[in-house]
């Protein structure tokens, strides 16, 4: 059974399949987001009963916990979370007795942010990550992570080690195939540069010789501020930049208000920290693949 807690929003898979893991031998682990749901889930199935933490429709950046999701984590038998993502988790985490908790972060080889991703765009303000934390957006990390979650959980449930092991094995094939999926349509882009609404997809940009430019910095709750906004919309003019990608959760806002500004289109780029029914795509897969399709529309890739 999969649960989710941090308030109300329109169900998704991670939050609302119930996988048949609710008798009293499943172990009870809670997934802090989105991402981390969706692998557990596919690494281990039924044998588990998950619950995330952040709720469907909800930023995971601005998660608050309640008393019921302090005791959730504390009588969790795992807690998987990303370090620096969400600093209520990491609280709580660190300030609980006994809880044995998985931080997949520092085993990910997470990527330090710079001052800017172009020179001609001032620094986004109130960034509190010292590093990038969307690493589930590199296809390579997010393989990796899944098979961590499944060497802690071999370690958890020893009799489940090789279903752990298969689950694991089953989502990298899948993400090995989307991998080739990107690599071969993003191969050949007129445009260069990605605006986005947050800084989230520096992962995936690096990966294919594309530029990220966000309008908000890795937070996307620190507003930009009006020179910010002038910057992004003299680097669309000056590149001739002709989209700027929205996000489902966050809303278009931003996105069309440089666009309004500049003659630019808006598509959406979801960096899928959590699935709703605005969402273009069921689960992380398909969500990935509609990122796709969207960024070689957006980009001019042939």
């Amino acid at each position: 059974m999969l649960t989710a807690c941090g308030g109300a929003g329109p169900p998704d898979e991670a939050s609302t399949k119930d996988s048949g893991g609710s008798d009293e031998d499943s172990l009870a682990v809670v997934a802090a987001f989105y991402p981390l749901a969706y692998a557990v889930e596919r690494v281990a199935g039924d044998r588990v009963e998950l619950t995330t933490l952040t709720a469907p429709g909800a930023d995971p950046h601005t998660l608050e916990l309640s008393p019921g999701d302090v005791r959730t984590v504390a009588e969790a038998d795992l807690v998987v979370y990303s370090g620096g993502m969400q600093a209520p988790v990491d609280s709580v985490v660190h300030a609980t007795r006994d809880v044995h908790a998985l931080d997949v972060a520092p085993l990910l080889d997470l990527k330090r942010t710079g001052a800017g991703v172009d020179e001609e765009v001032s620094d986004a303000e109130g960034t509190p990550h010292p590093v990038d934390p969307h690493w589930w957006l590199d296809l390579d990390r997010y393989a990796v992570a899944a098979g961590v979650i499944a060497d802690e959980l071999s370690l958890l449930d020893p009799a489940g080690a090789d279903a752990y092991r298969r689950g694991a094995e089953a989502l990298a094939g899948d993400l090995g195939e989307l991998a080739a999926e990107y690599e071969d349509g993003l191969a050949q882009c007129r445009q260069q540069i990605v605006v986005t609404s947050h800084e989230a997809f520096g992962y995936l940009t690096d990966a294919h010789g594309l530029v990220q430019v966000g309008i908000s910095g890795l937070a996307p709750e620190a507003e930009p501020s009006p020179a910010r906004m002038a910057d992004i919309a003299a680097v669309v003019r000056e590149h001739d930049v002709d989209t700027v990608y929205a996000e489902v959760i966050l809303g278009s806002q931003l996105a069309e208000t440089i666009a309004s500004e500049t003659g630019a289109r808006v598509l959406v780029l979801d960096p899928v920290e959590g699935i709703t029914s605005a969402s273009p795509g069921s689960n992380y897969l398909e969500v990935m693949r509609s990122n796709l399709e969207a960024l070689r529309d957006g980009q001019g890739c042939s």
